[in-house]
């Protein structure tokens, strides 16, 4: 009997996901296991594995968005009549901008493509690789042929418009005409539009309140150089930061809470989350367990996470769970910010450059590292001397970092 494929929640703030490419058409055969296409969720992209085996009679929705719970495929057996199971539900996708279904497929005859008006330009074919070496190295997609399936852009051809050599144009006249670039529109990925919501919830629903501080760095410098010359993995000065936070947290667990409307929860355990940019927004991988880990430790589940995390690849396990969030731009030169509260944590920490200053030490001005920190807080579960004691521990284990390993 043939089976109905709906879209999985494939996270627990997921509404729609959006389907970017499949990679079994109608007529093909399915194994449980094998990946019939990918989906775009709020927070990644994923396959979408087939979990029955059969071959496929019916793709509802080829690209495009699909509610969870929506029909975006029929599984069966070869020839079987599937229409009732279509005419039956509810939760078919009535937008979907094309129908394929295995009984039109042994036609000679092409049968019309519908075009559907609109004025939103055709989204371009390009796995998520692709895209990310081609914002990188300043690739206009829309001039890249797609070598990869159905015409898909796929990472060499990136490469191959990169190694191209650029042809020269002939000397104009002195009067030059300038040809208009005009506007690209895109679509908004389920990525944004859960960033966009989350955060205007969190901003205009939760009272922030902020307290910076500056911090002295000089120790810090010198402990992380006298560690970079014995270790095989370079400390970086954002794990020292974690690894601080941590320490900080487990001084002043008022917080390392969430806030649930009618309920806050004080957590025993620090998970903390480390704010990563990817191609389309950000996503927040979480270190469980900080302050139980080392240097090194914390470094290498960091760099780990912040690369998967690039390439999509990243477990909705790995980004859930976090208990306090940590936002460094200091690696973009950035001296000092302030960071919107990532729900249902209640504070956040935003961390700027280091960078040399004069400052005034012993009665004398001396040329010291500073670092520039910012920690917003919800004011309906952390108060302003909560906050300014969790720095306050912050600053003394940074300043003196062999603190923290005691």
């Amino acid at each position: 009997m043939a089976d109905i494929i709906r879209m999985p929640r494939l996270s627990d703030t997921m509404q729609t996901g959006f389907i970017r490419t499949w990679h079994k058409k109608v007529g093909d055969s399915v194994k449980p296991g094998d990946v019939m296409a990918e989906v775009e969720t709020d927070k990644a992209t994923m396959d979408l594995e087939a979990f029955q085996e059969g071959v496929i009679l019916h793709i509802a929705v080829p690209e495009g968005n699909v509610d969870v719970d929506g029909i975006i495929a029929i599984i069966g057996k070869p020839g079987e009549d599937f229409s009732s199971l279509l005419s039956g539900s509810s939760k078919e996708t009535a937008a979907a901008p094309i129908v394929e279904s295995f009984a039109a497929q042994p036609s000679s005859v092409s049968p019309p493509v519908a075009v559907v008006g609109s004025a939103e330009p055709q989204r371009i074919k390009a796995s998520p690789l692709a895209k990310s070496i081609a914002k990188e190295s300043g690739v206009d997609l829309t001039t890249v042929k797609g070598t990869g399936e159905n015409g898909r852009i796929v990472k060499k051809d990136i490469e191959s418009t990169i190694s191209a050599p650029v042809k020269s144009k002939p000397a104009v006249g002195t009067s030059i005409a300038y040809e208009s670039k005009g506007d690209r529109e895109v679509l908004v990925s389920q990525m944004r539009k859960t960033i966009a919501t989350r955060l205007a919830e969190s901003k205009f629903s939760a009272p922030h309140f902020y307290l910076k501080t500056e911090i002295d760095m000089d120790q810090c410098v010198v402990a992380r150089n006298q560690i970079n010359k014995m270790a095989t993995a370079k400390i970086s000065f954002n794990d020292f930061i974690t690894k601080a936070v941590a320490a900080a947290i487990r001084l002043n667990p008022g917080v390392n809470v969430s806030w649930y409307g009618d309920k806050m929860v004080f957590h025993n355990d620090i998970h903390i989350g480390v704010a990563v940019a990817i191609e389309d927004g950000l996503v927040v991988p979480v270190i469980r367990n900080t302050d139980q880990k080392s240097l090194s430790q914390i470094n290498a589940e960091v760099a780990d996470k912040a690369v998967r995390a690039k390439e999509r690849k990243l477990g909705l396990d790995e980004m859930q769970g976090n208990t306090f969030t940590i936002s460094n731009l200091g690696m973009y030169d950035i001296e000092d910010f302030t960071a919107i509260i990532n729900p249902p944590d209640a504070c956040i920490l935003a961390v700027g450059s280091i960078a040399k200053k004069p400052a005034v030490k012993d009665d004398q001005i001396v040329i010291s590292h500073r670092m520039k920190v910012c920690l917003s807080c919800d004011h309906r579960a952390v108060d302003g001397a909560t906050g300014a004691k969790f720095l306050q521990s912050l600053k003394a284990f940074l300043e003196q970092p062999v603190n923290m390993i005691l």
